[in-house]
């Protein structure tokens, strides 16, 4: 089962995107904002399973998605981020990419959408299966 760091400030997005990415078989810890995402990773990091994907919103008070895109890319350099947005216009994608997302989905999206996204970063999920 892989497991997924999500980043979002809204109340109703953060426990849509855990409840149905539960469902799609991830294990999944939330965040509220970009500062608690980037202590939960580094607190991650001392137990057995730290996450293997990130997903932030942009927009968000204190550190953006952007931001954090940044400094998961400084510290772990090989850790896949998607970043989801409401305001998705060119250069921001552009930002996000140069940045090191390797995807950037605009809001409102389709929950099977970015499901589909994850795996074909992560390969299979074990606990799909079945």
């Amino acid at each position: 089962m892989y497991r997924v760091l999500i980043a979002e400030d809204d109340n109703a997005m953060r426990g849509m995107l855990e409840a149905a990415l539960g469902r799609a078989g991830f294990e999944v810890e939330t965040a509220v904002n970009g500062n608690e995402l980037l202590v939960r990773l580094e607190e991650a990091q001392t137990v057995e399973r730290p996450p293997q994907l990130i997903v932030s919103d942009i927009c968000m008070p204190g550190l953006t998605g952007l931001d954090v895109l940044s400094r998961v890319r400084q510290r772990f350099p090989d850790l896949p981020v998607i970043l989801i947005t409401a305001f998705g216009d060119p250069l921001t994608h552009r930002r996000a990419r140069a940045l090191g997302a390797v995807d950037v989905i605009d809001k409102p999206f389709d929950l099977g959408l970015l499901c589909r996204r994850m795996q074909d970063v992560l390969g299979p999920n074990d606990a799909s299966a079945g």
